[in-house]
């Protein structure tokens, strides 16, 4: 959704700020000038092709990496200068589970507990309240290793939760997960953001971006090639049409002479025209086919999609895999 303005005038605080943030690696620009600004209580997402600088942004704002320049803060510290303060706000989840096979559920988030020194008391109440939370206390006893994979994502955020951070960062969090495993993990992240956590999300998979974000950027070429919500994105590409189709070859040729300017099928009997497919627009093309005695078999309507935006903005299909077209058929 849009940030929106308090009563004094003043945006709402930022979670997450960057301004001209940059890196390299030898003679290769992976960031080139960044700026982000994402409000406290919100999910961003960061999308782009393999190599755009995703992780890369997500390891200088957890401070395992420091910026060859520009400036960033998280939770209203200082990535370069204060970053014990970053560290303490933060929990951070990468591609891969970062669990203990050798240990069971219990021990994996003991341990994690243990090392951000709770307290043996605090810590073991911590871990079992996570432990039901991921529905995984039932298992609690298990070896990590013998988890599926979407058990390990549950348990791999658990740990992430333990220190009750301000600030998460899920780089490319459900890869390889089952759709089912997935949702899951979007339905823990969307409580994770209604108890005021912050969530910025690197993926490949377009529609979770669509599904969880509030706004979105896209990277590409280490720069940000555009920002906004969803729909904002996908208004900024052509392509939005409506499609109709007819049984009979005199009906497609009157409809044809309604909307010159319609692309033809003439194999399919189909005109595709450019449409934003609402009601007040379908309720006009119904009165024009109406007005020239014509009846449409059937139609559809097609809106860009975030895979739409994605192969318009990068210039790199291949990393966005197949184009889902969204049509509503009617």
């Amino acid at each position: 959704m849009p940030m929106s303005r308090k009563g004094d005038g003043q945006l709402p605080p930022a979670a997450i700020s960057t301004v001209g943030l940059r890196k390299s690696f030898g003679e290769k620009t992976v960031l080139d000038g960044i700026d982000l600004r994402i409000p406290a209580g919100s999910v961003f997402a960061l999308l782009g092709p393999n190599g755009a600088g995703k992780t890369t942004t997500v390891q200088i704002l957890s401070t395992l990496l420091d910026a060859d320049g520009g400036q960033a803060q998280v939770a209203g510290h200082d990535v370069a200068t204060s970053p014990d303060g970053v560290r303490a706000a933060i929990g951070v989840t990468g591609q891969f589970a970062a669990l203990d096979d050798m240990l069971t559920a219990e021990e994996n988030l003991h341990l994690m507990a243990d090392l951000l020194r709770l307290g043996k008391r605090e810590g073991r109440k911590r871990a079992q309240e996570l432990l039901e939370r991921f529905d995984i206390a039932d298992v609690a006893k298990n070896r990590a290793a013998t988890f599926s994979g979407g058990m390990r994502r549950r348990l791999d955020l658990a740990m992430t939760l333990v220190g009750d951070p301000r600030v998460i960062f899920l780089d490319e969090p459900t890869t390889g997960l089952d759709p089912r495993s997935r949702r899951t993990m979007w339905e823990t992240v969307r409580s994770l953001v209604a108890g005021g956590v912050t969530v910025f999300l690197t993926t490949q998979y377009l529609e979770e971006a669509d599904q969880l974000a509030d706004r979105i950027a896209v990277l590409d070429g280490g720069r940000i090639v555009a920002e906004g919500t969803a729909d904002e994105l996908k208004a900024q590409i052509p392509g939005s049409h409506v499609r109709l189709r007819f049984n009979e070859f005199d009906e497609y040729e009157r409809a044809a002479g309604a909307f010159p300017a319609a692309a033809r099928d003439d194999e399919n009997l189909a005109l595709r025209i450019a449409s934003d497919g609402d009601l007040a627009a379908l309720r006009t093309l119904f009165d024009r086919l109406d007005a020239h005695g014509v009846r449409a078999a059937d139609f559809s309507v097609h809106t860009p999609d975030l895979d739409d935006v994605f192969l318009a903005l990068t210039g790199d299909g291949a990393t966005a895999g197949s184009l889902h077209i969204k049509e509503t058929q009617r």
